[in-house]
């Protein structure tokens, strides 16, 4: 079995000083799961379903990517990202604002795509997928929202479904995945899963979060024929290192185990 040989490994770093660990993993069909159906708050992860949700309004012909859209000092906003340093009323094309989302993890460029998309569409394109434990509840930095008991949630096992769905046939056109993948391969944070992972030798696709006392990453990992699917949620850390480091290790062993021939 091939996940077998991982779980002593694995076992070791999936206890923190503080906190707790959720754990998808599958590897060519084997899965192996800790807590993984955990509710956790999911800080940027939830990025990824407004991803697909965006990529599947674009095949209905609701939603046209190289649409150019205006974003004003009203739209920005705090925390992640680069938009809301720049100059106010620059002119993005909706492809853009999504690429800036992932790969820099862009709140303003997240909220204006919500808004182009719809937050019951979101929902509606996160329930299509199949993710049971994941909600988008409110807009990036909503502090109104925040009081008001809204907040957006995920599981480790939804995620991992989240990015089967973007690599396997299914949900999404061969194009759309195509865009999403290189969308994600583009990504600019990658010091929790693939930190120890040679990029010269796998193909990586991930998308991190983060929130106070909390650290989470999700990826696909291709090494020749093989394909590994991760996602790593942490939360209730007094250290957000300890919660970046248990990521780290757990992503080097799917990384070791890969590459053996």
């Amino acid at each position: 079995m091939v996940i077998t040989s991982l779980e002593e490994l694995l076992k070791a770093h999936l206890t923190l000083t503080s906190g707790r660990i959720s754990l998808a993993l599958e590897i060519q069909g084997e899965k192996f799961e800790y807590n993984s159906r955990t509710i956790i708050p999911s800080a940027s992860l939830i990025k990824l379903p407004i991803l697909i949700a965006a990529y599947r309004e674009s095949e209905k012909g609701k939603l046209f990517l190289h649409r150019r859209v205006t974003v004003t000092r009203e739209d920005k906003t705090g925390g992640s990202g680069v938009i809301q340093s720049l100059s106010e009323g620059l002119n993005f094309t909706i492809k853009d604002l999504l690429t800036l989302m992932i790969t820099v993890s862009d709140n303003t460029a997240t909220n204006v795509c919500i808004d182009l998309i719809g937050l019951d569409s979101i929902n509606d394109t996160i329930k299509e997928i199949g993710l049971r434990h994941t909600v988008l509840g409110r807009k990036m930095m909503d502090w109104d929202g925040i009081k008001e008991g809204k907040n957006n949630y995920t599981s480790a096992n939804d995620m991992l479904l989240c990015m089967k769905a973007i690599n396997e046939q299914g949900i999404l056109t061969e194009e759309s995945r195509t865009d999403i993948l290189n969308i994600l391969q583009s990504q600019q944070f990658v010091d929790k899963l693939p930190a120890h992972m040679d990029t010269d030798v796998i193909t990586i696709a991930n998308k991190t979060g983060e929130l106070p006392g909390a650290e989470h990453d999700t990826a696909i990992i291709k090494f020749k024929e093989k394909t590994a699917y991760a996602a790593v949620l942490t939360d209730g850390l007094l250290s957000q290192e300890e919660g970046r480091q248990a990521i780290r290790n757990i992503g080097h062993i799917i990384y070791n185990h890969l590459i053996e021939e």
